[in-house]
């Protein structure tokens, strides 16, 4: 380490720490440090992204999908103000990731320097590591502890350097930490497995709803199911955990959710949470009794009242609680709810296979569930989209990455893109609607200008749709929602890709396979009919103010498409 530049000794520590590549824009304040990653490209690979928001999407999907640090770059002042949105995306879905920021030279620090701004302050509260180096020698243990703390805390650490630093010689002296990581096991006591396991042979309608804890654990969730015979209900982040057509599993839950999940868990008489915080409290019973499993003790309980709480990895704990409490033949609860299910899924698919004109997104989820690969990725995107890919997007053995708390629009390419370099041997698709794509849409160039062959799909309505269907569910007239019509598909070519446009459901068999055929970066342009994504449960307030919407409508326009109406409705009453 001896007169090394202080930018040489970090990106050896990345590559120590198993970093291959990192997201970011080059510019003045980290161009010293992008000189010594230049040096040692055939290591770590920076990927130049067209804006900052979306290298750090990236990361924090990167981070998500494979359980590694994302690692993100940025300058001060704007660059640094890109990122936040991906950072805050990272820590909602808790997913270690770090960026390191460049600042000013230290000697401008506080002066008000062009392009200067409170960068501790700004990432104060994103980030479990916020810290400025004043000095090249501590940068080395800084970098080391911003690792450890984002993989330990699985949330972002930001470490702001004046670009002066990275060129500065480091002086030939200890280091005063080490860069492992141990992580932790965690296992719940004795006494309280068997508190769990008497709650549960007292159960005679319990529910299981995991989340994304269990990502590494469905064979344990699984057994633990069958063990006890009990519906699994999966958050929307647990999605892919396992089949989607896994007799046990009732679906998603929520606005996105299923009619049988919905009704299941307004039944149970017992509550299991397995690795999730679910966050929609009015989705949840009254007045039952609940066991929450969860490898961070401070989240017991801190979004529904517990009798008891396991505090371990899902993993080891779902295999305990298998073998400790007494197998269960048959449970009639479990066996009426999979029989709801299969009439569900008999109607799902039915909706699918329509042949009808103009495109829905549903027929779009059915002929994509024929080219889908075992192992692929999908990169969701947020808005009506959730929907469609939760509710009518089968998955068997795939993986899924999508924002989830955060719930950032836009968030479908940075995915795929994450995605792409994480598992370049598997086929990634990503799927938005044009509300989303067109935030970030700048970024296919990236995909294009790093070979990445992601199938990109754009569900393409000319509507923020989601945001019309909640100003109809308020009782509110739309205003603002129109984003006018795009060829997305001419824009992919722009930048070097493919595209295919859809327009009718005659070729959506046709394009959709020649686009999957091909090996570059491919932009699929669906257009479809705006489609309200009504929730698995209508309750009776979004209906009565779905009323309203209908009446001001009418009294506004004389327009009502009642027949239209009538068969939304009837496909989830």
């Amino acid at each position: 380490m001896f007169n090394k530049r202080t930018g040489e000794v970090m990106t050896q520590q990345l590559i120590n720490w198993g970093v291959d590549h990192i997201y970011g824009m080059p510019g003045d304040s980290i161009n010293e440090l992008i000189d010594d990653l230049r040096k040692r490209q055939d290591e770590i690979e920076f990927i130049q992204v067209r804006h900052e928001e979306t290298g750090a999407l990236s990361a924090a999907a990167y981070a998500k999908l494979t359980g590694k640090i994302g690692v993100t770059a940025a300058i001060a002042g704007p660059g640094a103000v890109h990122l936040l949105n991906g950072l805050y995306d990272a820590k909602a879905d808790s997913a270690p990731v770090l960026a390191i920021v460049g600042q000013v030279h230290s000697e401008e620090v506080g002066t008000g320097a062009f392009q200067e701004i409170n960068l501790e302050r700004m990432f104060d509260d994103v980030a479990v590591f916020n810290r400025r180096a004043e000095t090249e020698a501590q940068l080395p243990d800084l970098l080391d502890q911003a690792i450890k703390e984002a993989y330990a805390h699985k949330g972002v650490s930001v470490l702001i350097v004046p670009d002066d630093l990275f060129a500065a010689k480091q002086k030939d002296e200890v280091r005063l930490t080490s860069g492992d990581y141990y992580r932790p096991e965690i296992f719940p006591a004795q006494t309280q497995l068997n508190e769990a396991r008497q709650l549960i042979e007292k159960a005679e309608k319990p529910i299981i709803l995991a989340g994304q804890g269990t990502r590494n654990a469905p064979n344990e969730l699984i057994d633990f199911a069958e063990a006890i015979k009990a519906p699994i209900i999966m958050s929307l982040l647990a999605k892919g955990v396992i089949p989607d057509n896994h007799p046990y599993c009732l679906g998603q839950h929520g606005q996105i959710g299923t009619k049988p999940a919905y009704h299941a868990m307004k039944e149970t008489d017992l509550l299991i949470l397995v690795g999730t915080q679910f966050p929609y409290r009015d989705f949840l019973p009254d007045d039952v009794t609940a066991i929450q499993i969860d490898n961070k003790p401070e989240n017991l309980g801190k979004y529904y009242p517990i009798d008891v709480g396991l505090a371990g990895d899902s993993k080891e704990t779902l295999a305990a609680l298998a073998k400790l409490v007494s197998p269960v033949e048959k449970r009639d609860y479990l066996e009426y709810y999979q029989e709801k299910m299969n009439d569900w899924r008999i109607a799902v698919q039915e909706e699918k296979r329509s042949t009808e004109n103009p495109l829905h997104a549903p027929q779009v989820m059915y002929e994509l569930e024929k080219h889908m690969e075992p192992g692929a990725i999908v990169s969701g995107d947020v808005g009506n989209v959730t929907v469609w890919l939760t509710r009518f997007l089968h998955l068997v053995n795939q993986k899924f990455v999508l924002s989830g708390w955060l719930a950032t629009m836009g968030s479908g390419l940075p995915g795929a893109i994450a995605a792409q370099k994480a598992y370049p041997d598997k086929q990634v698709i990503g799927v938005s609607g044009d509300g989303g794509f067109s935030m970030v849409m700048h970024d296919f160039v990236t995909a294009v200008k790093y070979d990445l062959p992601i199938k990109m799909i754009v569900l393409n309505n000319s509507k923020i749709g989601m945001i019309k269907y909640e100003q109809e569910q308020m009782g509110h007239l739309n205003y603002a929602t129109n984003l006018g019509e795009v060829d997305f598909a001419k824009f992919a070519e722009a930048c070097g890709g493919e595209g295919y446009r859809i327009e009718s459901y005659e070729e959506l068999s046709t394009k959709m396979k020649q686009a999957f055929v091909s090996e570059k970066p491919v932009l699929i342009d669906v257009v479809i009919e705006d489609q309200a994504p009504l929730p698995g449960k209508i309750d009776y307030q979004s209906a009565v103010n779905f009323s309203k919407y209908i009446v001001k409508e009418f009294f506004e326009t004389g327009n009502l498409d009642l027949p239209d109406m009538k068969k939304a409705l009837k496909r989830l009453t």
